[in-house]
């Protein structure tokens, strides 16, 4: 995965960046196995937990580099 957007699903981030795992747990984003990461994209996750999206992306792209 050569870039992470809004749009990307949780499922896929997880499965090209393990290491993201720490930083959606960091944010409230504790249920990364369940139904809802397989289908909802880093931009509704953020809106369901409260998490601002771009900051939340920012935090992704400088974590994974």
């Amino acid at each position: 995965m050569s870039q992470i957007t809004k749009d990307t699903v949780i499922a896929d981030i997880l499965s090209a960046r393990p290491e993201s795992a720490s930083l959606f747990r960091a944010v409230g984003m504790n249920c990364l196995g369940c139904a809802m990461a397989k289908g909802e994209t880093l931009g509704e996750a953020a809106a369901v937990h409260g998490v601002d999206a771009d900051e939340l992306l920012s935090k992704l792209e400088e974590s994974t580099k």
